[in-house]
């Protein structure tokens, strides 16, 4: 464990310069060799490195490409002004100074909205690691401290820009990875954010099935619409989540993760990206994963399975390590690639197991 973590050290300062060797125990890999031996499963920085740095900051984008990520992941709500801005949330309240900086724009709910904020207002804030709203907690104790809060808002632009340079400096080909957040929150507030990221996509060549690219959502109808009414050619997938945690009109995540649910996104999308425990239930007395009957029907539809979120510091209750977890999802499940917020230890699993 000693030795794993001086190397997950020396990963943090190489994957910051981006240009240095990532190194593996036992192994001398590349960020573009790992990115080979990897490329049939991939790993997807879930808003980044943000194991280790803020999330969806564009250092963090830059450590997750440094780290040999395939994907990078840009969650998108749009501002006061219509631009397309990289946060995780429709609220900027529990990872910015807002309060701090803009204490009377709050609305009735106590909440603070990016839609309410120009992009210039958005840029003068600062964004700290993930805290809760009520008590000022940190939400992950042992990362990047909050009171550290140096980094800007990038705009979906600027992170394209960060990653297509870095791929022709590196001669890589990372993806991106953009989920549009809250559509119908933002049709009600006047705005297509669809339309709108679609439109950027577009404009930087996402825009056909062999694009380096995956655009997902969690609303069903919305994802309908950007196949069918905005004529969307590029990757899609639909995210599933759980109808108790307030599911988008429309939207029957039961009905999704049925046999005749997942054939319907079959017609309409190239994968899905359904929470971990909807595709593994846990280890069998064996010690194999159990997979759950919404995966192997995504599986017979030969839908692509991105499941999310691997986190090392909060790991499913089956999973005693991340080698755990990692043999479970790639080698007993064989689905095809994760989100995680380390990237860094998912690529150095897969690099020391090869598909075989």
């Amino acid at each position: 464990m000693l030795v794993q973590k001086m190397i997950r050290t020396a990963l943090l300062s190489v994957g910051l310069s981006v240009g240095g060797f990532l190194m593996a125990p036992g192994l001398g890999v590349t960020p573009a060799a790992a990115q080979d031996i990897t490329q049939e499963r991939m790993v997807i920085a879930h808003r980044g490195a943000s194991g280790y740095l803020p999330e969806h900051t564009l250092p963090a984008v830059a450590l997750a490409y440094g780290m040999g990520a395939d994907y990078i992941e840009q969650d998108v709500v749009l501002s006061k002004d219509g631009v397309p801005v990289v946060l995780h949330d429709i609220h900027i309240d529990t990872t910015t100074d807002v309060v701090a900086k803009f204490p009377d724009r709050k609305r009735e709910d106590g909440r603070y909205y990016a839609i309410d904020f120009t992009l210039a207002e958005l840029k003068a804030l600062n964004v700290t690691e993930r805290f809760k709203a009520d008590t000022g907690e940190q939400v992950f104790g042992g990362r990047f401290p909050k009171e550290f809060g140096m980094f800007k808002i990038p705009t979906l632009d600027e992170e394209i820009m960060m990653i297509q340079g870095l791929n022709k400096s590196n001669k890589r080909e990372v993806g991106i990875y953009p989920e549009i957040k809250d559509p119908a929150f933002h049709h009600a507030e006047g705005k297509d954010i669809a339309k709108t990221v679609i439109t950027v996509l577009e404009k930087w060549g996402y825009n056909n099935p062999s694009s380096n690219s995956f655009v997902q959502s969690f609303d069903w109808a919305e994802t309908k619409r950007i196949r069918n009414e905005l004529n969307y050619q590029g990757k899609l997938v639909q995210l599933i989540g759980e109808n108790k945690w307030g599911a988008p009109e429309g939207t029957d995540y039961d009905y999704l993760k049925s046999d005749e649910g997942v054939v319907e996104m079959a017609g309409v999308v190239d994968g899905i990206g359904p929470w971990l425990p909807q595709v593994i239930e846990g280890l069998s007395a064996e010690g194999k994963a159990i997979m759950t009957p919404t995966l192997i029907a995504a599986q017979r539809a030969q839908l692509m399975i991105h499941p999310y979120t691997l986190r090392a510091d909060s790991l499913p209750k089956w999973a005693g390590d991340m080698d755990i977890a990692l043999d479970a999802i790639f080698d007993d499940a064989g689905i095809d690639g994760i989100f995680t917020d380390f990237p860094d230890q998912v690529v150095q699993y897969l690099a020391e197991h090869p598909a075989s």
